[in-house]
């Protein structure tokens, strides 16, 4: 078994020592005192595939039981951070259900002006400058 310290910049730091450091929801890490020490423990993968994050890591990333992680790869790397969750509006699953339906039963439904559909189709892929200036009257 490992000793639970590990080499930093400035030396030997106890792991205990950085579980210690408090830590901030809605913070990232890099918003944090440059003083936090770099930290390495090792976890096991089971069979499953899974690994338990140490607690060390939890705190850092600001996720208790229940909260999502996101990975990614970066050249050599991987990089753990917190998964941002999105917001589920509960009506927007009954509405697209009620579409779904609609749709697949010809229901109000109607094909587009053939007008629109050419100046949409005349416009895929073409990309647009939000910043630009509008030209013409607007109505809103």
């Amino acid at each position: 078994m490992l000793p639970k310290q590990t080499l930093s910049a400035s030396g030997l730091v106890g792991i205990g020592k950085v579980r210690k450091i408090p830590y901030h929801t809605g913070m990232k890490i890099s918003d944090r005192s440059p003083a936090m020490p770099n930290v390495q423990e090792l976890a096991t993968l089971t069979s499953k595939g899974q690994v338990t994050l140490p607690k060390f890591v939890r705190q850092a990333l600001g996720v208790a039981t229940g909260g999502k992680v996101a990975f990614e790869l970066r050249g050599g790397e991987i990089v753990v951070t917190r998964a941002e969750t999105e917001h589920e509006d509960p009506a927007i699953g009954t509405f697209l259900e009620l579409l779904e339906a609609d749709i697949r039963d010809g229901k109000n439904v109607g094909a587009l002006p053939e007008d629109l559909a050419q100046v949409m189709l005349a416009n895929v892929g073409r990309t647009n400058d939000l910043d630009e200036p509008i030209e013409g009257e607007v109505a809103l």
